[in-house]
């Protein structure tokens, strides 16, 4: 080893270290032109440093070579503050890119794009050739055509895939590194999602018109496999892993070699349920990691086939909510417009773990007439990613039969699977070391992806939107008392959409764990009839 290992300060999040100090401060690495302490000195030398130093005297600084994110040619220069913690999650207020090789300043970063990496925009931003607009825009085309009645403008479904797609302009913005724009675009379009959600919840109307309006239901089926095929070959050709992806690959290797799973240190690796972990056991086993930030096959291979088992459990989805071929047929719909949407692309772009989550609350759907079925599968989710939790008491209720056999077998599912795979992975320090490294340093942690963090102003709305998030979970329980399927998912993604807007941390990522759901609510709404049904609704009329 050249350079000697140490934890990353500018993303703790990570897994394994996104850089590396030098071992000697006065004489440059194999390859470089400058020592790491000319570098310091370089750096302090800029504007930014001297204003921070001006506002934080205390100021201190270290130098390191990145290892993955980085041009490795490199030093970054990061400046912080000894003894407090931004509103951002890092108390990292500088940082300076200074080249190894001439000693000159590439970047510098302040604010929040010192402290998280990911806010600073550029190329390669977050999605690869997904954010090409050639891409991107011809998917949003595929997403909304096979819905779009032109005789019905105005129809509500047009308006529910619109505001699905209008995501892209705050990430537009994102990858522009304008955080101060895109994360506020962010929560009106969440709120419509919530609102549109509770009315399909509780207050459904069919309508008597036909979801796929024109194209024949044997394109879209052809559709859904070639858009597979576009979305397996575009990531095996052209996708990274995030940091997400590695964690649930490390975590699983850790399982395999018998080692502990949660541990408290300064990498945060392990802040998901066991789940997660062992949901990427077999892909692990099968493509080892090599212990290094390198193409972590089995990172690839667990999010290809999460997403294709969330295509499955959307045609299934079809089933329970509408009846024989019209079953089928919304099933088939609505694994298409899945496979359409692009922010469902951005997850396996990326290779996150969110895909499980996704995969894990469609089945749970699935299996709605089951109580202990749905009750095992969202025992799943939770232990996975401890925010499904929330959708405890609605499905506990299910569509309001038999309410107390019904919350007796989903409690005892749920409960008996949350504890046969938490249990055998809690270390020596027992329950409290699991919540520390996991709901505790969740809840705990600053991020610049939410508005609460980019402007504390409003700090008084996030108490009083978790009340509304946490009294919403349980009313749904208990009001409607009798409700059809597609009110119980439309329900469902309302409680997931309320528990979203409150957190500290939002990422469009999180749009896997709402869209099929939401989706489902939208469309079951419609006949899965296609070409020439016929409607009583007037044309140009809401609908």
């Amino acid at each position: 080893m050249l350079l000697a290992a140490a934890p990353a300060h500018a993303q703790q999040d990570a897994l394994v270290p996104q850089s590396v100090v030098p071992p000697s401060p006065t004489e440059p690495p194999p390859g470089f032109g400058v020592a790491p302490n000319e570098a310091r000195a370089i750096a302090d030398r800029t504007q930014a440093v001297r204003d921070a130093r001006r506002e934080h005297p205390g100021l201190r600084a270290t130098v390191a070579v990145p290892t993955a994110g980085g041009d490795p040619s490199t030093y970054q220069v990061g400046y912080f503050t000894p003894l407090e913690r931004s509103q951002y999650g890092s108390d990292l207020r500088v940082e300076v890119v200074v080249s190894g090789l001439t000693g000159d300043v590439l970047e510098v970063w302040t604010g929040p794009q010192a402290a998280t990496p990911l806010a600073r925009g550029g190329e390669p931003s977050v999605g690869r050739s997904l954010n090409k607009p050639w891409v991107w825009l011809p998917l949003a085309a595929l997403f909304m055509l096979p819905f779009i009645d032109p005789r019905r403008p105005l129809r509500l479904v047009h308006l529910d895939l619109l505001v699905l797609l209008a995501f892209g302009i705050s990430q537009l913005y994102f990858n522009q590194g304008r955080i101060d724009v895109s994360v506020p675009l962010v929560y009106p379009l969440l709120a419509y999602l919530l609102v549109r959600a509770l009315l399909a919840g509780f207050r459904p109307r069919p309508r008597r018109e036909a979801l796929v309006p024109w194209l024949p239901m044997r394109w879209l089926a052809v559709g859904l496999v070639l858009l597979v095929a576009f979305r397996v070959g575009l990531n095996v050709q052209d996708s990274t892993v995030i940091d997400v992806g590695y964690a649930s690959t490390v975590g699983a290797d850790r399982i395999a070699h018998g080692e502990d799973l949660y541990v408290l240190n300064d990498v945060y690796g392990d802040t998901y349920g066991p789940i997660t972990y062992l949901a990427y056991v077999p892909f692990e086993a099968l493509l080892p990691w090599d212990g290094s930030w390198g193409s972590v096959p089995a990172a690839h291979a667990a999010a290809v086939v999460f997403d294709l088992l969330t295509i499955i459990g959307l045609m299934l989805l079809g089933s329970t909510l509408q009846a024989g071929a019209a079953g089928r047929r919304l099933g088939l719909a609505l694994a298409f417009a899945w496979a359409a949407y692009p922010f469902s692309l951005l997850v396996l772009q990326e290779n996150t773990n969110d895909g499980l989550v996704a995969a894990l609350l469609v089945f749970a759907l699935v299996a709605l007439r089951s109580p202990p079925g749905r009750g095992a599968l969202l025992g799943l989710a939770t232990a996975a990613k401890f925010a499904p939790v929330a959708l405890a008491p609605l499905l506990a209720s299910g569509t309001g039969e038999r309410r107390s056999r019904s919350w007796l077998a989903f409690a005892l599912a749920f409960v008996a699977v949350i504890f046969a795979v938490v249990l055998p992975f809690v270390p020596d320090g027992g329950l409290r070391e699991v919540y520390d490294t996991t709901i505790g340093f969740q809840l705990g942690r600053g991020s610049p992806f939410s508005l609460w963090a980019l402007h504390p102003s409003l700090d008084w709305l996030q108490p009083l939107l978790k009340a509304g998030a946490a009294a919403l979970a349980v009313a749904v329980a208990f009001v409607p008392r009798r409700r059809e399927p597609r009110q119980v998912v439309a329900l469902a993604a309302a409680v997931i959409v309320a528990v979203q807007l409150p957190a500290p941390n939002w990422f469009y990522f999180y749009l896997a764990w709402i869209a099929p759901l939401f989706l489902a609510a939208s469309f079951s709404a419609y006949s899965a009839a296609a070409r020439g049904a016929e409607s009583k609704a007037q044309p140009g009329r809401l609908v």
